[in-house]
């Protein structure tokens, strides 16, 4: 194993480019992934992207309210600061159980610990860099002015890149917030009153990388599991990527599956026809 520690064009080009190279895995931004593709393509290499998400999560009005409180929390990912590929940062619940949803979250996110990551007592710890820092904070500050939010937690008296959970409700649909991929400890809330309304907004996005749906009718769960657009999609759970099942995107969340044995044989082995004729 090799690692090297350096920006795309002076390592990641001219390895793709290398002649003992024929397969090229590669996780990171949708823009970054388009280069991969289009270096791999001029080999005619096969290439595995995993990339962006901005993962919806739809809470139906006989979901268990606490349970999706406890999964939003998790799907988001907020004890890593909301810096995953899968977060749940768009989230639609119906309208019934909306405001006490939000009560609910903002409780609990009340009672997450900001602090130094390398103590047992800390939930949160800070972001990866000053660069992500500040990015993050400037989608924060470029808000619609009538958007209600809510950050939530206590910020520590300690130097570094912290934040707060932040929430958004019922932000524009158009707005940055909404549509790109942020990277951090922000989620949206929306409510809702139709379950057709939630499938149609959850859909409408660039990226398809992961999903979620939480009610107690089986019929729905496996109405909405079939047809939300995403390459990874859970029911009344928001559990990471588990070793055995395929795990990739689709959309601009990108292409090909990993972390199972029906990856590794599609996208890391190709098919060879033999005959032998001993006469």
């Amino acid at each position: 194993v090799s690692t090297q520690s350096t920006w795309g064009p002076t390592a990641g080009e001219p390895l793709i480019r290398h002649k003992s190279i024929r397969k090229v895995a590669f996780t990171g931004s949708v823009a970054t992934g388009k280069r991969v593709m289009e270096l791999a393509s001029t080999k005619l290499i096969p290439c595995t992207l995993e990339l962006g998400g901005k993962s919806p999560m739809l809470v139906l009005a006989d979901a268990e309210v606490g349970k999706a409180v406890e999964g939003a929390i998790a799907g988001m990912r907020f004890t890593r600061q909301g810096q995953s590929c899968t977060a749940a940062s768009r989230i639609y619940v119906q309208e019934p159980i909306f405001e006490k949803f939000v009560a609910e979250l903002r409780k609990r996110l009340d009672l997450m610990v900001i602090g130094d990551p390398n103590l047992e007592s800390t939930d949160i710890g800070t972001l990866i860099n000053k660069r992500q820092f500040e990015k993050v904070k400037q989608y924060i500050a470029a808000r619609q002015p009538t958007t209600t939010w809510h950050a939530c937690a206590q910020l520590p008296a300690l130097p570094g890149y912290f934040l707060q959970p932040i929430l958004f409700l019922n932000p524009p649909a158009d707005s940055a917030i909404v549509r790109e991929e942020i990277f951090g400890p922000v989620a949206c809330l929306f409510s809702f009153k139709e379950y057709e309304e939630a499938l149609t907004l959850a859909n409408d996005s660039e990226y398809g990388l992961a999903a979620s749906v939480w009610t107690t009718n089986l019929a729905t769960a496996l109405d909405a599991t079939k047809r939300l657009q995403a390459g990874f999609v859970q029911c009344n759970q928001n559990i990471v990527v588990q070793p055995g099942l395929s795990f990739g995107g689709i959309k601009e969340s990108g292409m090909g599956r990993e972390a199972s044995l029906e990856g590794m044989l599609e996208t890391y082995t190709q098919k060879k026809t033999i005959l032998i004729n001993m006469k």
